[in-house]
């Protein structure tokens, strides 16, 4: 690993244009080898975008195994580049839908999908205000030291573990009104979901974001990082409102007709490689 960190330290001191064209040659090279990680983007584009021509779906994928490599290598940067520069390298637009309920004293829960920019623009955010995350352990000790101690650079963040309740992201969320950001659709199978229509198609989905949005009395503003030429355009959305409702279901096709939005708007840029539709409704084969 210590040879990886370096390099990763060294990669960051390049313009993030050379980044980028590194990534995708890295991306191109990586994509024929990658059968198991392929298999599964492909069907999931398949799953979501079925009126879509295969080759269509193949150009998609291709271009977000190079943003995957471009979400790798910009963890030099989060880690060891000035805030000048990851000021530089990420604009937040429309902040004041967030700031304005925090100065309001109001609590927020980012919706803050699996955008391949997502950490980033995450820790562009944590300069200007106190963040609350949830964190899973790495098997590999050196990268997880890396990863904690990279997502709390700036004394900023309030991590809760993955194994902690509710009451303990609550709790956090209220010192400051710190926001957290909530990361919603990835399978976390059966125990904890619903099953919702994501691109139509019966999803098992974690309904939390109702649930803490109702037991913290938080306000949802959706922020979704999205890579342009010259970096990151972190954008921030209005406060949902009437949510939550007393319709947990409703509430979490909610979100996913949000997320679905946005993804149309950028398909190369959002996670595809997760096993999204693993857990299937009783009687459903393995879509894998």
């Amino acid at each position: 690993m210590k040879f990886a960190f370096a390099l990763l330290w060294l990669i960051r001191l390049l313009p993030l244009s050379l980044i980028a064209l590194l990534s995708r040659l890295l991306g191109a090279l990586v994509y024929p080898f990658a059968t198991a990680r392929r298999r599964v983007g492909l069907t999931n584009l398949r799953l979501c975008f079925p009126a879509m021509k295969p080759a269509e779906r193949t150009r998609i994928l291709r271009r977000h195994f190079g943003h995957m490599l471009q979400l790798v290598l910009e963890y030099g940067i989060c880690w060891w580049s000035s805030p000048a520069r990851i000021r530089q390298l990420v604009e937040l637009k429309d902040l004041h839908h967030l700031t304005d309920r925090r100065e309001a004293g109001e609590d927020v829960i980012l919706f803050y999908p699996h955008f391949v920019g997502f950490e980033l623009a995450a820790l562009r955010l944590n300069l200007e205000v106190p963040l609350v995350s949830v964190y899973s352990h790495q098997k590999n000790q050196a990268m997880d030291k890396k990863l904690y101690a990279g997502r709390n650079r700036f004394d900023n963040a309030f991590i809760v573990s993955r194994q902690e309740s509710l009451r303990a992201i609550i709790k956090a969320m209220r010192k400051e009104h710190a926001p957290f950001l909530y990361l919603p659709d990835q399978d976390f199978g059966r125990r904890d979901s619903i099953f919702v229509p994501f691109f139509g198609v019966q999803t098992a989905t974690v309904p939390g974001l109702s649930r803490i949005a109702g037991l913290a009395k938080a306000k949802i503003v959706p922020a979704i990082p999205l890579r342009t030429a010259h970096g990151i355009t972190l954008r921030f959305y209005p406060a949902w409102d009437n949510f939550p409702s007393d319709d947990i279901v409703a509430d979490t096709r909610r979100m996913n007709e949000f997320l679905e939005q946005r993804i149309l708007e950028a398909p190369e840029q959002y996670y595809w490689l997760h096993k999204r539709f693993k857990t299937r409704p009783e009687g459903e084969a393995s879509v894998y």
